[in-house]
């Protein structure tokens, strides 16, 4: 009897032998996982999903348990590419203790590969106790969707001592032992020095094609998420739009009772 033969998953050491960028994602749902799967390198459970998927203004209300049961449909949908999960706002920043429960937590759960936090200099402790307990760590530096507020709004970052900022936090988590780091929405030179500073992987997001690895929003790159387009996001499909369309059919189909017809009924007698 021949053996089916699985793919071996991506791990954090296998994304850094990588010789091409790093293909990243995110994904909360079995099924997209299973669709980008074969595509992605990496793919992110991110707490972004608190505006994706349940509507919320920001990432700050998602919670742990939210996270947990999306990762764990996004490992189960997944068999190639490595797994990271966002610890959400509020179940990290307090202490690095706190930090290595919520991942331990999170990674015994869902079975992912990673974590990912968001902060720089302020993060370093955190970040070196977890690697050093073996929770691997993506590092997420420049705007910070948790600090939102701190940041005045999203926009673009990295002007004048914004830079030094930036770079001394990019700097801080590498020490720290994170094996990638996240730059969002920073200006290009400054990611770009970031990149070429920086024995780790860097994955952009509205950042520099100099980066190690990109990062999009699945929704925004497949064009579902409608209520506002990132300058960054390029999208790659349309599906809003078909998804209006089958719906609309759907609804036309089933108004004029031409839906269901003989071939999706059981038990109907089919008349000559």
């Amino acid at each position: 009897m021949s053996k089916q033969v699985v793919a071996k998953r991506h791990t954090p050491r296998s994304l850094a032998l990588l010789d091409a960028p790093v293909v990243s994602l995110t994904a909360y749902t079995a099924p997209m996982a299973k669709l980008m799967d074969p595509h992605c390198d990496l793919l992110l459970v991110g707490d972004s999903l608190g505006m994706v998927v349940y509507g919320m203004d920001s990432t700050l209300a998602v919670t742990t348990e939210i996270m947990i049961a999306h990762g764990q449909a996004v490992v189960r949908g997944s068999q190639k590419a490595c797994v990271a999960i966002d610890l959400p706002f509020g179940s990290y920043q307090k202490s690095p203790q706190q930090a290595f429960e919520t991942a331990a937590e999170v990674m015994a759960r869902t079975g992912a590969g990673c974590v990912k936090l968001e902060g720089g200099i302020e993060m370093a402790e955190t970040i070196q106790f977890l690697t050093q307990r073996g929770i691997p760590v993506i590092g997420h530096i420049g705007l910070k969707p948790q600090a939102v507020h701190a940041h005045g709004g999203f926009r673009m970052l990295g002007r004048g001592t914004e830079a030094e900022q930036i770079m001394a936090d990019a700097k801080a988590v590498a020490d720290a032992g994170a094996f990638a780091v996240v730059i969002e929405s920073t200006l290009e030179p400054v990611a770009r020095a970031i990149t070429e500073a920086l024995p780790i992987i860097t994955i952009g997001i509205g950042a520099s094609p100099a980066c190690g690895g990109q990062v999009l929003v699945g929704e925004d790159m497949l064009g579902l998420f409608t209520d506002f387009t990132p300058r960054f996001v390029k999208r790659f499909g349309n599906l809003a739009a078909e998804v209006d369309r089958a719906v609309a059919d759907y609804a036309a189909a089933v108004r004029s009772r031409q839906f269901p017809g003989p071939e999706q009924c059981v038990g109907l007698v089919k008349k000559d």
